[in-house]
């Protein structure tokens, strides 16, 4: 089942290429995930991961399995 997107999401998505599109979906399913694991709520500030993708962020690594 797809989760609905909300209109912030959007937003932030929208104001990246195409190219960086999958890095930012990547990273707000990382982040999400580390959110509900560690706080048990999934709050992605979509602007801010945007802005991170922009500057240049990329999983550069294996994640390390804890």
């Amino acid at each position: 089942m797809e989760e609905k997107q909300s209109e912030k999401y959007k937003e932030a998505r929208n104001s990246l290429s195409d190219e960086l599109k999958p890095i930012f979906d990547e990273l707000v399913s990382h982040y999400k995930y580390a959110t509900m694991r560690r706080h048990g709520r999934g709050y992605v500030s979509y602007i801010v991961l945007a802005e991170l993708v922009k500057a240049g962020w990329r999983l550069s690594a294996e994640p390390v399995k804890q």
